[in-house]
């Protein structure tokens, strides 16, 4: 049976040549392509189909170990054009809020107002109000000192000049929860995770609510410490100074951080002489508390003082209480351009909480949420592929899949409220703030510019593109775009949503 050796032998030798002789082989397709590095417009062949121009952009390196899911719908007729990863469900950071303000507007109306009372449970006899004082907030993240110091105002016109009787705070409208299930520990004392109460404040017309802007500026001599400023002025905070002022041309390199668990407000580092203010806006703890704090100055501003063995302190407001006054909040399509454009966290989740009340009449989480998910599953998303968390999207356990949030954008076209809907967005290049939002600065250029109009989404590994744009040819669009788990840039992510939207603005469908 020698034969059957020597066609054995020849038979491998064969294959070893083939095997060789592989590399030097001409191939018209590599057997793996290694992901291309960012497409420029230069190399695009601008007549390409669309899903070719997506798919090439798509291959960038930089989303190599990521789950990318991209849906792109007509915005006329809903029908899906491209998807990646369409049915995946990923974590849409910021683009939560894209649910929680369609269901506010569904929900409380587009005209809808938060409000703040004043109330009594006392008597005037000349000018003095024999009886306590309820400071009765309602779920407003929009008051401010000014609003305390009309409502003071209010009551001197009134004739009140004297309070024999406890100043009492009333957040009782919502929970007592005041922070979201899944918020991470880091981001408790900053802004972006600031805590809901049912009475609030916020230090300017950003409306970050919870939140005081503590302030470190240069003295004019390298000696001593900082200056330290809090905007409004509370005594409800305690500022650490462990500031050191340095020679003018030195670094500025100062941190202004909360104590978790306290309201004590750590300023520290080098501040040169001439150098730059330093601003954060600093969460506190228990917003009640500091809200009560700013009225009662506010009061007191106002020549109105408490007597007797007079106390602050935290109550419902009796059933009989008699009202002194009151002021009504922005409509929440006025509300929705800072929640949307400038992404405000503390919005989303009072939103959250206030349609929890008004339609299952408890102002929580767990009812908030239940609301939005039963609004947003009759706008086409499938309640069995979700998961709602928060109203802000800060929870990394937030999931939905970009069919389904493309569906959403599409179906909410029909609704009267539509129009502010859309306004609330963020335009992309357009340079004021509150028109721009947070793509003011990204796609500057036209077409992209003034024409993708979307909401922004970021966090730790999630970076998120969800909204409308028109291409070259007059088509409108739908887009979504949720990248997860990304290490490395964010602007390099952020390019690539750049780039994926502008090449809608661009693209023309003749011959397609």
């Amino acid at each position: 049976m020698d034969w059957k050796n020597h066609m054995k032998k020849g038979f491998l030798l064969l294959l070893f040549l083939l095997i060789t002789m592989i590399p030097f082989l001409k191939q018209e397709e590599p057997l793996f392509v290694k992901a291309s590095e960012d497409i420029t417009a230069a190399e695009m062949d601008e007549d390409a189909p669309l899903d070719e121009k997506l798919s090439a952009i798509l291959a960038n390196e930089h989303l190599e170990g990521t789950v990318t899911g991209v849906s792109i719908k007509r915005a006329d007729t809903g029908e899906l054009l491209y998807q990646q990863n369409g049915d995946i469900r990923l974590h849409p950071a910021s683009n939560m809020k894209l649910l929680t303000a369609a269901a506010a507007l569904e929900t409380l109306g587009k005209d809808y107002q938060f409000a703040t009372e004043i109330l009594t449970d006392g008597k005037r006899r000349g000018k003095v109000l024999h009886g306590n004082l309820y400071l009765k907030g309602k779920g407003d993240p929009t008051l401010l000192q000014t609003d305390f110091v009309q409502f003071a105002k209010d009551l001197k016109k009134q004739g009140i000049r004297k309070i024999k009787g406890d100043l009492i705070g009333d957040d009782t409208w919502y929970d007592d929860v005041r922070l979201s299930q899944d918020l991470n520990w880091s981001d408790e004392p900053f802004y972006t995770g600031a805590q809901v109460s049912a009475l609030t404040l916020s230090p300017n017309e950003d409306y970050d609510a919870g939140t005081v802007i503590v302030e470190a500026t240069a003295k004019d001599t390298a000696k001593g410490k900082a200056e330290i400023r809090v905007m409004p002025e509370t005594d409800y905070i305690t500022i650490k100074n462990n500031t050191k002022m340095v020679d003018a041309g030195e670094p500025r390199d100062i941190s202004i951080e909360r104590e978790h668990g306290s309201n004590t407000v750590v300023v520290e580092g080098t501040m040169p002489v001439e150098g730059a203010a330093s601003r954060s806006w600093v969460s506190v703890w228990e917003p009640t508390g500091y809200a009560l704090d700013v009225f009662k100055k506010s009061l007191k501003a106002q020549g109105i003082s408490f007597i007797g063995n007079s106390k602050d302190t935290f109550a419902a407001t009796p059933a009989d209480a008699q009202l002194l006054t009151s002021k009504q909040s922005m409509p929440v399509k006025d509300l929705l351009i800072p929640f949307m454009k400038l992404s405000n966290n503390g919005h989303g989740e009072v939103l959250t909480k206030e349609m929890g009340k008004v339609i299952n009449d408890e102002g929580s989480w767990d009812e908030g949420l239940q609301v939005i998910g039963d609004v947003i599953t009759d706008f086409g998303v499938d309640e069995d592929t979700i998961l709602l968390r928060d109203g802000s999207g800060m929870s990394h356990k937030n999931m939905i899949p970009a069919n389904d949030l493309a569906e959403l954008l599409y179906n909410v076209q029909d609704e009267d409220w539509f129009a502010a809907y859309k306004e609330s967005l963020p335009v992309a290049g357009e340079a004021e703030r509150l028109v721009g939002g947070t793509l003011r600065y990204r796609m500057t250029s036209e077409p992209a510019k003034g024409n993708v109009t979307a909401k922004t989404g970021s966090l730790t590994g999630v970076s998120t593109l969800s909204g409308y744009v028109t291409t070259k040819d007059g088509k409108p669009l739908i887009f979504s775009i949720m990248v997860n788990n990304y290490v490395g840039s964010s602007a390099t992510i952020r390019g690539v949503e750049d780039q994926l939207a502008t090449t809608l603005a661009t693209h023309e469908f003749t011959e397609e």
